[in-house]
């Protein structure tokens, strides 16, 4: 047999620290479509240190990947670090929009206000999304900045950024031990039964859904998942503005525990249906959910992140149209 159709192991280098499992196949095998490696993943065919492993799940220096036959049939050397890398090159309309979306940069770490609508990676029909446009932030650094975390798409706010394999490390060390403290802002149809209090509901994906990240309150076999909230301020029993501090951080946990409780964030028809529109708002069927603020340990090990995004325009509009106030903003 020859070596490509060979079973291959891959250890982790020591700039990859922290980084996602497909944007690491990503790195190493750019050929392999996003579709092809959720089936190599689904299937148990790739494996991390002997185990199965999903797409989100990252790497650490030293672990070993395993890589079934074909997959090794690829170019096994990683991409160069400088601008004339393997990366395709970003054209200079992308470069601005990416540059012009950054709020706060120092030598550890860059964070974006992420608007409404643009992607965070790449996937079926998503061709442009912020991990292709990763190179406009360089900055003069010969390393390629590195996503940490993700937001939906259609999801605005704060998004961090890495600059170096440690700061991607110790980032993600501080969103995986709870280190990191959240809160979005959500406008919602209708007013939750109580101005303050707690949803502890256990979230799993729903079987036989068409999108694979579709999630479901199930008390059997779901993963824990707690939201705490807070009313700001409300339009009689139709709307209400919410601060929302996520306590963990499962897939699509803040829309659905918001829907679980009668209170579907505006413009969320996946999982309010029409009972998440309103006929009277002008941007009704836009997504009202914002990441608000981050704090969270500097990865540099001195002192304390704080970093906070203003909403996008649609969702200043929805504010501004029920008179609602930040006030209880903390």
């Amino acid at each position: 047999m020859s070596e490509a159709r060979q079973v291959q192991m891959r250890a982790v280098s020591g700039d990859e620290a922290g980084l996602r499992l497909d944007r690491w196949f990503q790195r190493h095998f750019p050929e392999l479509s996003h579709g092809a490696l959720q089936k190599l993943l689904r299937t148990g065919q790739v494996r991390l240190d002997g185990k199965r492993v999903e797409g989100k799940d990252r790497v650490e220096p030293g672990q070993t990947v395993r890589l079934p036959p074909g997959v090794t049939a690829t170019p096994a050397s990683p991409p160069k670090s400088g601008p004339r890398g393997a990366q395709p090159r970003l054209s200079e309309r992308d470069a601005h929009e990416i540059q012009s979306l950054v709020i706060h940069r120092d030598d550890w770490v860059i964070a974006l206000n992420k608007p409404s609508g643009l992607a965070v990676q790449g996937g079926s029909g998503t061709e442009r999304h912020v991990d292709g446009m990763l190179d406009g932030l360089r900055f003069g650094f010969e390393e390629r900045p590195r996503l940490v975390h993700r937001l939906d798409k259609d999801t605005s706010g704060l998004l961090l950024i890495a600059r170096t394999g440690q700061s991607a490390k110790r980032l993600s060390e501080s969103f995986r031990d709870r280190e990191t403290e959240k809160l979005y802002w959500a406008v919602v149809v209708g007013v939750p039964p109580r101005m303050e209090g707690t949803i502890d509901l256990p979230l799993a994906k729903r079987p036989g859904a068409r999108d694979r990240e579709t999630m479901q309150v199930d008390h059997e076999e779901g993963q824990k998942a707690l939201t705490h909230f807070k009313v700001m301020d409300r339009a009689g029993n139709r709307a209400a503005l919410l601060a929302l501090w996520p306590r963990t951080g499962r897939t699509h946990q803040l829309r659905v525990h918001c829907a679980e409780i009668g209170c579907p964030i505006l413009g969320d028809r996946k999982y309010g249906g029409e009972e998440a529109l309103l006929s009277a708002v002008a941007d009704s069927r836009r997504l009202h959910l914002h990441a608000r603020r981050l704090t969270l340990p500097h990865p540099s090990g001195k002192g304390t992140l704080r970093l906070r995004a203003e909403p996008p325009a649609h969702f200043r509009r929805t504010l501004e149209a029920f008179g609602f106030s930040a006030v209880g903003d903390r």
